[in-house]
């Protein structure tokens, strides 16, 4: 299983046999490059378009724009990761991130997962975004 937290730093996430394996940040036009080579079965990802509130802590219009730009690009990323899986034959499954849930600290982390190598926030959303479905029979 691959977990993906889209974003200009896509966090990645791999999952085998319910392990967490190993945690990486791409680019996005690496996705489908790395889609082909990692060949999940599944593939989850936190998946903007489910959640219909944009947290904007209001403020002055261009700020506004710039968020309603960066959420228009995660959704479009979100397309191009449910296409991609789609046309490579792997299950899609997309995630709100309201049900991903909060940020997790590094040493949440730890503890949650097992895993201690070296991590930073796109890569713990891609593995914590996953999480809930590594057992699954899907």
């Amino acid at each position: 299983m691959l977990g993906i937290d889209p974003g200009q730093n896509t966090g990645l996430a791999r999952f085998v046999d319910g392990e967490l394996t190993g945690l990486r940040t791409i680019q996005p036009f690496e996705l489908e490059r790395v889609l082909r080579a990692a060949e999940p079965d599944v593939v989850v990802f936190e998946d903007s378009r489910l959640q219909s509130h944009v947290w904007t802590g209001g403020g002055a219009r261009a700020a506004l724009a710039k968020i309603a730009r960066n959420v228009g690009e995660i959704d479009a990323w979100c397309k191009l990761i449910e296409a991609l899986a789609g046309d490579l034959g792997y299950k899609a499954i997309g995630v709100s991130p309201t049900a991903k849930g909060a940020k997790t600290s590094a040493k949440t982390f730890t503890a949650t997962t097992g895993f201690t190598g070296t991590t930073n926030q796109h890569e713990r959303d891609a593995a914590m975004v996953a999480w809930p479905y590594r057992r699954a029979r899907l």
